[in-house]
């Protein structure tokens, strides 16, 4: 019995330095292996100076149900662009960092033809991690929009010059009203990006958690939060609120809130689904990416289980 095209999504930052090389590099060695590289169609139109015979387009040749991996080559806004691309789908997502942090990215562009040998053997873990479900309804109660965000979501002041008015709640019960910037709902995944910029904890991608961190509030009780994982979080822009918010979900995804509007975050009962070449500790992780200090440690040279108090 013939076994069906394997079909491998690439998603590229094509106008970044030699990422359009990488991106044809990377479809050579799928082509190699019989496997159909597969393009989205603002990318297959940014690489249009390629030789791109053979290669499929999402949504018009190919489903993605049908996408076995994605490959993506950029940053980490690249990164959630690949997971927005294969969110109705099961496919992971396999990051090659081509920008500066890259911290979803699994790898650096180093290693990249090996990480395609190996997305070729198959020889990667998948892991999942929590995601948000985000829904606006208005002073009727009416939901008016749905999204989601792998990240955060934030609602945010539409006017430099303006406060926005919100109260939050959590599980349905009032918690604080204050005049803010805005309030970051973060994902763990998320937490090292927005949330951390707004002063919010970082969480470990093995803690499932939400945290709320209120921007630039006007009140004595506004600290970031840790919530459980099943609360609901809600955030309100009251009536007094002069002017409008936006709701930005990580950074991609945007809708207008008028005063009244009330954002519903909950945790999404379909989590997105990251490629895995190499398991390595987050503490590595934190300690390269934002390259801390710890000359002085005398720990093991391995990882080891936790030692005793």
């Amino acid at each position: 019995m013939t076994q069906p095209q394997r079909r491998i999504l690439v998603v590229v930052h094509a106008h970044r330095g030699d990422n359009a090389d990488a991106a044809r590099r990377v479809m050579q060695a799928l082509r190699a292996a019989d496997a159909q590289p597969v393009l989205a169609p603002e990318d297959r139109a940014d690489l249009d100076t390629l030789d791109l015979e053979g290669v499929a387009t999402l949504g018009v040749d190919v489903d993605v149900d049908d996408i076995e991996l994605a490959i993506v080559l950029g940053g980490d806004g690249t990164i959630l662009r690949a997971a927005e691309l294969v969110r109705e789908g099961t496919a992971p997502v396999l990051g090659i960092n081509m920008g500066h942090v890259g911290f979803l990215a699994e790898i650096e562009r180093d290693d990249m033809d090996d990480a395609v040998h190996r997305v070729i053997a198959r020889d990667y873990e998948v892991e999942e991690r929590l995601a948000l479900s985000v829904r606006v309804k208005d002073a009727a109660d009416t939901v008016i929009y749905e999204t989601w965000a792998l990240n955060e979501a934030t609602v945010e002041k539409a006017s430099r010059e303006r406060m926005l008015e919100v109260v939050i709640e959590i599980d349905g019960r009032p918690l604080s009203s204050f005049g803010c910037d805005g309030v970051v709902v973060s994902t763990p995944t998320g937490s090292t990006a927005y949330g951390f910029s707004g002063g919010g904890p970082i969480v470990w991608p093995t803690v499932e958690a939400l945290s709320v961190v209120p921007l630039s509030a006007h009140a004595l009780f506004a600290r970031p939060l840790v919530v459980s994982p099943e609360a609901a979080v809600a955030i309100e822009v009251l009536d007094r609120t002069n002017g409008v918010g936006i709701l930005w979900c990580d950074g991609r995804r945007s809708h207008d809130l008028p005063p009244g509007a009330r954002v519903v975050v909950r945790r999404s009962t379909d989590p997105v689904r990251l490629a895995r070449l190499h398991p390595a500790a987050f503490t590595d992780r934190l300690v390269r990416k934002f390259r801390l200090p710890v000359s002085g440690w005398r720990g093991p040279a391995g990882p080891v289980e936790a030692e005793a108090p």
